[in-house]
């Protein structure tokens, strides 16, 4: 493989690869290729993405936990800067992991990238002052076909490490009303 080193099936989770690039550096700065779809295919990822989205947020902002129903969308997620805290549930049924999360820290120095794959929500707590995240997806965003589970759902148990001198986070209204992991579940059945 060219710049780009892969851990496979994070976690024990089928499809969730931690992708390390190579980031080449001089007193001018630095140099890395973000995206190689020929060294991710010699990596074994065989992936078409149609959209690149980009956020900003501040320290204690949590998005998720997000997905699509009818459209599942893989991600290709990576900080430009700050630090995340990133997490993700598999919500693929008869996956030997369903319901089960993973948590990573992505930020602008370690230069990882986490492959999600179609069938997973997923959400991020910044850990930084701010975080400007980007990401590819495989399908275009559906706002009618969205979903969401609790990001704080006990079934579930997500351990976010919250951001010293962040006593409340800083959660939208729509990403506060999402359901738990069981009643989520039901509805996509």
């Amino acid at each position: 493989m060219g710049q780009i080193s892969v851990e496979y099936d994070l976690n024990g989770i089928e499809g969730l690869h931690l992708i390390t690039l190579q980031k080449h550096g001089d007193e001018r700065g630095y140099f890395m290729e973000t995206y190689n779809e020929r060294d991710m295919k010699e990596a074994g990822i065989d992936i078409r993405f149609v959209q690149d989205n980009q956020s900003l947020s501040a320290k204690g902002v949590l998005r998720g936990m997000h997905y699509q129903i009818r459209y599942p969308q893989a991600k290709l997620l990576r900080v430009v800067r700050g630090s995340i805290f990133d997490a993700v549930i598999d919500l693929r049924k008869g996956s030997s992991t369903f319901g089960k999360w993973c948590g990573v820290i992505l930020d602008e120095e370690n230069c990882r990238q986490l492959l999600i794959p179609e069938g997973f929500a997923h959400g991020f707590l910044v850990l930084s002052d701010y975080a400007e995240v980007c990401y590819k997806c495989t399908d275009f965003y559906h706002p009618d076909d969205e979903g969401g589970i609790a990001w704080n759902d006990p079934d579930v148990g997500i351990r976010w490490p919250i951001p010293e001198g962040r006593e409340e986070l800083i959660i939208s209204e729509k990403d506060r009303k999402w359901p738990g992991f069981r009643q989520a579940v039901k509805a996509i059945e």
